[in-house]
């Protein structure tokens, strides 16, 4: 059977395309198997693959990794939304999906799409000499939600870190997020998530959702520009707003077409 399928770049710098983070999303008339969902994100080897289904006037959204099923992902997230909008000619501003995570919505004004995420604040954690191994440089602090957020003192450190991802896999957690203020934004970031089959993420929103009050508290400010600082780079608009967050970027639709299964 076949079955419409997009790629879309996320968190794109300006509106260039191989820029920010590539999500494949696949609408679906109803859920398929579980495990036919896997292979499908196994088979774009992209850090994740979006399916949603429709019901009523809201969306089911699930996200898969080349390896598991994950329970929040903002680039994917942002990327299905516009599909939506811009591909499948959604009438409305305002998208709501259903997940894993809550109900999350999508808004849209001008280029730029808006994810409102429930905020993860981290916690500081002793020294983690593991981790300092691991990033092959001792961060400032450390500090933990789901995720590891590791603080450094500057940009450079931020892109000077090589990480050995094999010890990464080993910590206990998803993933991990170096963090440090920026020369040319309030901060920048990059994200390393080994376990779940991506060992750097090119942009990462669901880790936003940490780092967005993390800066936001440290700063003394609501409103934050970002930037991540993978190879393909990505940029973000953010605001805190208590317990959520809202996680802004543009999308670029790179790929339109099927694929094929039984």
């Amino acid at each position: 059977m076949k079955r419409k399928m997009y790629q879309v770049d996320a968190f794109t710098i300006g509106n260039q395309p191989f820029t920010g983070n590539p999500a494949a999303v696949c609408p679906l008339e109803e859920w398929l198997d579980k495990e036919i969902m896997l292979k499908i994100a196994a088979e774009n080897n992209l850090s994740e693959t979006a399916f949603f289904v429709k019901r009523g006037n809201k969306f089911e959204l699930k996200w898969f990794t080349p390896k598991i099923e994950v329970d929040l992902c903002g680039h994917a997230t942002l990327a299905s939304a516009h599909v939506l909008f811009t591909c499948m000619k959604y009438a409305e501003e305002e998208v709501v999906f259903s997940t894993m995570s809550g109900e999350l919505r999508v808004t849209r004004k001008d280029n730029l799409l808006t994810l409102d995420f429930p905020a993860a604040k981290a916690a500081r954690v002793p020294a983690l000499p593991r981790l300092g191994k691991s990033l092959g440089k001792n961060p400032v602090e450390i500090y933990k939600s789901r995720d590891y957020l590791a603080l450094f003192e500057s940009e450079e450190d931020i892109l000077s870190i090589e990480p050995d991802f094999v010890l990464l896999s080993q910590l206990d957690c998803l993933g991990i997020m170096i963090t440090a203020r920026g020369s040319h934004s309030d901060f920048v970031s990059r994200f390393f998530a080994p376990a779940a089959g991506v060992n750097e993420d090119p942009v990462t929103g669901s880790a936003h959702t940490t780092l967005i009050p993390f800066w936001s508290e440290r700063l003394h400010k609501k409103n934050l520009h970002a930037f991540q600082l993978s190879e393909r780079r990505g940029e973000l608009f953010c605001e805190d707003c208590g317990d959520r967050v809202k996680i802004s970027g543009r999308a670029v639709t790179y790929m339109t077409g099927e694929i094929d299964i039984c």
